[in-house]
């Protein structure tokens, strides 16, 4: 496995991409991990500014893949079973969940975005898979709160010869190696054992769940995921009250308590 970090960098995905581009990087699909101490232009899902404050965790890994974009998107829940097992390391398991498809979340608050894109040249396809964790510090945002690792570790763990933490690096070294597993296994057996592992994870699996889609919104029962990663909502009103719909992409929102 290859690492690569830099000081300062516009995005670790746009870097990635810049490699993957044969014109550009040569045409290197990795696998490959890149980090950054500062990103001046770190993007999350639908194309909204990611904060970059310094000491967290920006990331990306880039691999080749085979196999159709939608095979390539369920890598994200193995991204996010990784970040899960991760903090794992620092914290314990007891506090960490998943909430659909791929936010992770430490004592009810996020702690981590993931964002994947693909691309081909020719008959070759690559994934990135772009992570930021908030490790020391997390933004302020309205519609959700936010944590970061060091919220979650004893003061007498940070100090002494051998302080449990010890910045970025090391929290990238653990999670490429997990990432490399999950996905290892999803390349031998397919998306069954990831399915299971973040269903172990999951929360407000069974509760109440709100759907914003582009053109409406869905209220109802997250009843689990499917075989190939939708969330299985079953609708509480309206004209398909009673029938389970398939959410692919959308955004998701448990209350509070289910978090």
């Amino acid at each position: 496995m290859r690492f690569l970090h830099f000081k300062s960098i516009d995005s670790t995905n746009a870097q990635a991409k810049r490699f993957a581009n044969p014109s550009v990087g040569g045409g290197d699909f990795g696998p490959l991990w890149l980090s950054a101490d500062c990103q001046t232009a770190g993007k999350g899902r639908r194309g909204r500014d990611w904060m970059s404050d310094t000491g967290n965790l920006f990331c990306t890994g880039l691999y080749p893949h085979e196999g159709t974009p939608m095979s390539a998107a369920r890598l994200s829940f193995a991204a996010a079973l990784a970040v899960a097992q991760t903090l794992d390391a620092y914290i314990g398991p007891d506090l960490t969940t998943i909430k659909w498809p791929n936010d992770v979340y430490v004592g009810g608050k996020k702690i981590c975005g993931i964002l994947l894109e693909t691309g081909t040249h020719q008959d070759e396809s690559w994934v990135l898979v772009g992570i930021g964790i908030n490790l020391v510090s997390s933004p302020d945002f309205e519609d959700y709160q936010t944590t970061h690792l060091l919220e979650h570790i004893a003061p007498s763990l940070l100090e002494g010869a051998e302080p449990v933490f010890t910045g970025a690096q090391p929290v990238l070294a653990i999670l490429a190696q997990r990432f490399d597993h999950w996905r290892n296994i999803y390349l031998a057996q397919g998306f069954a054992p990831l399915r299971q592992a973040w269903l172990e994870r999951a929360q407000g699996i069974g509760g109440v769940v709100t759907v914003r889609l582009p053109n409406t919104v869905i209220e109802g029962i997250a009843l689990g995921m499917d075989e190939d990663g939708a969330l299985e909502v079953q609708v509480n009103a309206g004209p398909d009250s009673g029938k389970c719909v398939k959410i692919h992409a959308g955004d998701v929102f448990f209350p509070p308590s289910a978090l």
